[in-house]
Protein backbone atom coordinates (compact mmCIF):
# COMPACT_ATOMS: atom_id res chain seq x y z
CA UNK A 1 0.00 0.00 0.00
CA UNK A 2 1.51 3.47 -0.79
CA UNK A 3 1.70 6.29 1.70
CA UNK A 4 -0.70 8.83 1.51
CA UNK A 5 1.24 12.47 0.49
CA UNK A 6 -0.56 15.84 1.02
CA UNK A 7 0.84 18.98 -0.71
CA UNK A 8 -0.46 22.39 -0.71
CA UNK A 9 -1.50 23.96 -3.51
CA UNK A 10 1.69 26.48 -3.27
CA UNK A 11 4.03 23.52 -3.29
CA UNK A 12 1.94 22.04 -6.49
CA UNK A 13 2.03 25.19 -8.13
CA UNK A 14 6.19 25.73 -7.21
CA UNK A 15 6.93 22.46 -9.14
CA UNK A 16 4.90 23.13 -12.44
CA UNK A 17 6.36 26.77 -12.55
CA UNK A 18 9.42 24.81 -12.25
CA UNK A 19 8.73 22.11 -14.70
CA UNK A 20 6.92 24.79 -17.61
CA UNK A 21 10.16 26.72 -16.92
CA UNK A 22 12.40 23.75 -17.82
CA UNK A 23 10.23 23.40 -20.90
CA UNK A 24 10.22 27.06 -21.62
CA UNK A 25 6.78 27.99 -22.04
CA UNK A 26 4.47 30.36 -19.56
CA UNK A 27 2.83 28.91 -16.38
CA UNK A 28 -0.70 30.54 -17.45
CA UNK A 29 -0.78 28.75 -21.05
CA UNK A 30 0.00 25.50 -19.31
CA UNK A 31 -2.77 25.42 -17.17
CA UNK A 32 -5.23 27.31 -18.86
CA UNK A 33 -6.06 23.97 -20.76
CA UNK A 34 -5.91 21.83 -17.85
CA UNK A 35 -8.38 23.68 -16.13
CA UNK A 36 -10.58 24.18 -19.69
CA UNK A 37 -10.54 21.11 -19.79
CA UNK A 38 -11.77 19.87 -16.43
CA UNK A 39 -14.35 22.51 -16.02
CA UNK A 40 -15.90 21.55 -19.48
CA UNK A 41 -15.50 17.59 -18.20
CA UNK A 42 -17.97 18.68 -15.14
CA UNK A 43 -20.63 20.75 -17.16
CA UNK A 44 -20.54 17.42 -19.41
CA UNK A 45 -21.29 15.14 -16.94
CA UNK A 46 -24.36 16.90 -15.03
CA UNK A 47 -26.94 16.43 -17.14
CA UNK A 48 -30.31 16.39 -16.23
CA UNK A 49 -31.61 14.03 -19.12
CA UNK A 50 -30.10 10.66 -17.61
CA UNK A 51 -32.28 10.97 -15.05
CA UNK A 52 -35.32 11.92 -16.78
CA UNK A 53 -37.43 9.54 -19.78
CA UNK A 54 -35.47 6.48 -18.29
CA UNK A 55 -38.39 4.15 -19.11
CA UNK A 56 -42.11 3.64 -18.75
CA UNK A 57 -43.82 4.46 -15.30
CA UNK A 58 -46.75 1.44 -16.30
CA UNK A 59 -49.50 3.36 -14.34
CA UNK A 60 -46.91 4.09 -10.78
CA UNK A 61 -47.74 6.90 -9.13
CA UNK A 62 -44.53 7.71 -6.86
CA UNK A 63 -45.58 10.85 -5.65
CA UNK A 64 -49.13 9.20 -4.28
CA UNK A 65 -47.41 5.61 -3.19
CA UNK A 66 -44.02 6.33 -1.82
CA UNK A 67 -44.70 5.65 1.73
CA UNK A 68 -46.38 2.20 0.72
CA UNK A 69 -43.72 1.56 -2.15
CA UNK A 70 -40.97 2.48 0.60
CA UNK A 71 -42.59 0.05 3.61
CA UNK A 72 -42.60 -2.47 0.70
CA UNK A 73 -39.11 -2.55 -0.43
CA UNK A 74 -38.22 -2.46 3.38
CA UNK A 75 -40.12 -4.93 4.46
CA UNK A 76 -39.18 -7.52 1.52
CA UNK A 77 -35.58 -6.76 2.91
CA UNK A 78 -36.68 -7.41 6.12
CA UNK A 79 -38.12 -10.90 5.45
CA UNK A 80 -34.86 -11.84 3.33
CA UNK A 81 -32.95 -10.79 6.08
CA UNK A 82 -35.05 -13.47 8.71
CA UNK A 83 -34.37 -16.30 6.37
CA UNK A 84 -30.52 -16.73 7.05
Amino acid sequence: MKPRTQSTLAEIQRRARQRVGDVGIWFSKSIRPLVDHDVRSVQAAVKPSVVFDLGASSGSDIATNKRAMIAEAFGSAHKEVRHH
